[in-house]
């Protein structure tokens, strides 16, 4: 078996999944570089979903290559990473492994009422009351996708820790 020089991680989920409480840690704790994607949303962007519009496929694609870019450029240079994107759509992780082809998704799923408990006890710019956007757009891991599923009521402590004993 080849194992690959650098592990490309996406951290993925709706809106209040934890994609950066899990996210932070886990980079932390595997010793790689750590992305928050929210950090590469044009302004234009932020202002559309502060004010409560839904981005589209047109908004996202600039986006979502900046965030292919940043995972090249750093397994170019043998740096492994962990980034944080919603990726709800495959055609959405097609383009982040354009990056790295053997990207691994970590979707973080769990029910609408504690991810709209978590949306409300927080300071973020994408209102709660885009969730029911964002679960409608989502399209679950396919078989044939390289990537695991994590049932976010766990304490973070307990996910990540299982994380790094998968992803090892």
């Amino acid at each position: 078996m080849v194992v690959p020089a650098t592990q490309h991680i996406v951290v993925m989920g709706v809106s209040g999944a934890g994609k950066s409480v899990v996210g932070v840690p886990l980079a932390e704790r595997l010793g790689y570089e750590f992305a928050e994607g929210d950090d590469f949303h044009p302004a234009a962007n932020i202002a559309k979903m502060s004010d409560g519009v839904p981005l589209t496929d047109e908004d996202r694609w600039p986006w979502l290559s900046a965030l292919a870019d940043w995972t090249r450029e750093r397994g170019a240079a043998g740096r492994s990473t962990v980034l944080t994107c919603s990726a709800l759509r495959r055609r959405y992780r097609d383009v982040l492994r354009e990056g790295a082809a053997d990207t691994v998704f970590v979707h973080l799923a769990g029910d609408k009422a504690l991810l709209l408990q978590r949306m409300q006890h927080r300071d973020h710019f994408f209102p709660p009351t885009l969730l029911n956007s964002q679960l409608e757009t989502l399209e679950r891991i396919a078989d044939d996708e390289y990537g695991v599923v994590v049932d976010i009521a766990a304490p973070v402590d307990e996910i990540v820790a299982d994380l790094v004993h998968r992803l090892r």
